[in-house]
């Protein structure tokens, strides 16, 4: 049972580590990333209200890839 749960942590501590440095070297190349269209912006006087829904939309669909590609390697 540890040697399972030692493997998915390591796993998470890899992908971790690419997306940290995919995220490092892009150098502003992300910017549209958090302003895509459906993404819900108020901005008001004394008042800001930001729900990123299809940028979340997005991660949670490459999040689930991920996690099913990792599923079926160990």
């Amino acid at each position: 049972m540890h040697q399972s749960i030692g493997k998915y942590i390591m796993a998470a501590g890899i992908i971790l580590v690419i997306a940290g440095a995919l995220i490092y070297f892009s150098h502003g190349r992300l910017k549209w990333f958090g302003n895509l269209p459906g993404d819900i912006r108020i901005e008001r006087d004394n008042f800001r209200f930001y729900l990123p829904l299809t940028t979340m939309i997005i991660l949670s669909i490459l999040l689930t890839i991920i996690v099913n590609i990792i599923k079926k390697l160990f």
